[in-house]
Formats: C-alpha cells, structure tokens, sequence
C-alpha cells in the first residue's frame, strides 16, 4: 500500500503542473480584469494606470506571471496577495477552507447515513408502496435545484414562520453567528440547520436512487443467488454481499462528487451568507481578484487528486479482492 500511494502522489505531480499551467491562463484571459473598474474612471489618468499595472504586475507577459506565481508556490507556499484587500490568499483561504469543511462535512456525512439505508430498503422491497415513495421522492428531489430549496427555506423559516416562544424567526436566514452573539456551539448550529438541511434533501435524493440502482445491480448477480441457495438469512446476505459490493460503485461517485459538493456549496453559502470558499470564490469572480480566484481553482484541483487517490484506497477496504501490490 505504502509503495503504491508514493507512486499515485508523483504521478499527481505533473498532473497538477499542467493543470496549473491551463487554469492560470484561462482565468487571466478570462474578459475584464483587475483593473477594469479603474479603467472606467473618468478621475484616473492613464499614468495612474500604468503604476497599478506595474504594481500588480500586470504589465508582464503571462508567460513571465505564471512562472513568478508557480516559483512563489513552490519555494514558499504563497498563493500571492488579494488584489482587492491586499491579504495572503493562502490566509484568506485558511480562514474559509474550516467553515466549508463543517457545512459541506456535516450535510455529506447526514446524506450518506440517510441514503444507503433508504436506496438498500428501496431495492429490497422493489415494487412495493415504500420503492414507489422513495422513487418519486427522489425524482422530485433531483428535479429541484439546490438554490430554489435555499430560497424556499429562508421563505418558510424565516419569513413566515416564528419561533412560539421568542417571536423571533424560527431559524437564522444566513450567517453563521448571530451579529453581536457570544459565538456559542449552539448558536453556531442554529445557524447550520437550513444550510444543512438543503444540502442534505438534495444530496440525499440523488444518493439513495444511486445505491438503490447500484443494490439492483448486484442482487441479480451469480454469487448473491448461491448465498440465498445455501439458506443463509436475507439479513447476512444484504450485509455480507449485496451491500458491500454495491458500494463500490459508491465510492467511485463520492470520489468524483467531493469536488461538485464543494463547487454546488457555492449556491447554498451565497444564499445562507456562509464564510466559506464557495462564497470567497464569489466573491473573487465578481471583483476580478485573479490571485483569489487562482489560489481557490487549485486548491480544487488538489481535492479532485486527493479524491481519486481515496478513493483507489477505499477499494481495498469494500473489495478485498482489490490488491495494490
């Protein structure tokens, strides 16, 4: 294992470079820029401009941009400085990175324990009342975009309905403290239950149709039918058989989703005006704030490696027959 790991993580080496390379020269072509606000300002001369563009850099080929910002980023581990606030990206990006991490984490972590029982009773009991429930539920749940469900929470929650007992809205409509609050864990989860709870409706309708397919699949197979002909109990059949090898196929999909669970954030965290890296990310693409924007895309990139090296690794553990030596 530790030897087929070292070899996944040098091969991402030069994965990342040329990813580096392709997403630095994108964004820098990408139309306006930095300066574009400055540009339209009647006050600004064109001397002014050019001590911005110097200042920024910008008045460097791309070629000469992108080997000082890769150079800082090896050497030192700086993703440079915000244009907008003139702070390191990589703090920026720490501050943010732990908000992500507990929304996206607590919502992913609810999703999978509410989706592999519900897709795994739902193949069990096909056809039944219970399949055909579950079935348009989560046909209607992967119909509904995440950011209606946002919208719709706030409506419910916080403009119509109101706490019996404080008068005040039942839940927060963003933010992740109350302004002036002390900060508490239980105000922190007050502010985590429509966030969260969006997220986990729409992840889990897609989830449990993916492991309900996913247990079709394999309970038709060669080796389930023999295990059902020795007489062992459906229980220990599900357990031992049909929901281990129908999670495989999960683990590729988890693997590929982490980055689109991060990216499909930047909806809720706008919406809910959660300090994540999906709204830091916003917030750079709107201001033209070319280091933020580069420093948020690559750490996306890394995940998207890491991702993929997990999830060869989670192989071993759902199919022994997975050997990595």
């Amino acid at each position: 294992m530790q030897r087929y790991l070292i070899r996944r993580v040098l091969q991402a080496i030069p994965l990342l470079f040329i990813l580096s390379i392709v997403l630095f020269f994108m964004v820098r072509s990408a139309p306006g820029g930095p300066l574009a606000q400055a540009e339209r300002n009647p006050n600004i001369t064109a001397e002014q401009l050019e001590v911005l563009r110097e200042r920024m850099g910008l008045n460097e080929p791309l070629y000469l941009q992108y080997s000082k910002w890769m150079r800082n980023i090896v050497l030192e581990g700086d993703l440079g400085h915000s244009i907008k606030s003139n702070r390191p990206v990589a703090e920026m990006i720490g501050e943010r990175i732990p908000n992500t991490l507990l929304l996206v984490g607590t919502a992913f972590l609810l999703t999978l324990i509410i989706a592999i029982p519900i897709g795994a009773a739902s193949a069990r009991k096909q056809y039944s009342l219970f399949d055909y429930v579950v079935t348009t539920l989560t046909f209607a749940g992967q119909s509904v975009p995440v950011y209606w469900l946002g919208l719709m929470a706030i409506l419910v929650f916080y403009m119509w309905l109101d706490n019996p007992i404080t008068g005040k809205p039942l839940f927060p409509a963003g933010g992740m403290y109350s302004i002036g609050g002390d900060k508490s864990l239980g105000d922190l989860l007050w502010h985590m239950v429509l966030p969260v709870a969006v997220l986990t409706l729409a992840w889990t309708a897609w989830y449990s149709r993916f492991f309900r397919a996913s247990m079709l699949e394999v309970q038709n197979e060669d080796y389930v039918r023999t295990a059902r002909s020795k007489g062992l109990p459906e229980r220990v059949v599900a357990s031992r058989h049909t929901m281990r090898n129908a999670l495989m196929p999960m683990v590729t999909m988890i693997a590929l989703d982490i980055p689109a669970i991060f990216a499909g954030a930047l909806f809720i965290e706008t919406i809910f005006s959660w300090p994540g890296m999906g709204r830091l990310f916003w917030e750079a693409a709107r201001g033209r704030d070319y280091p933020v924007l580069l420093g948020v895309i690559l750490i996306n990139a890394v995940i998207i490696v890491l991702a993929n090296i997990l999830a060869d690794i989670g192989y071993g553990f759902v199919d022994p027959r997975v050997q990595y030596e």
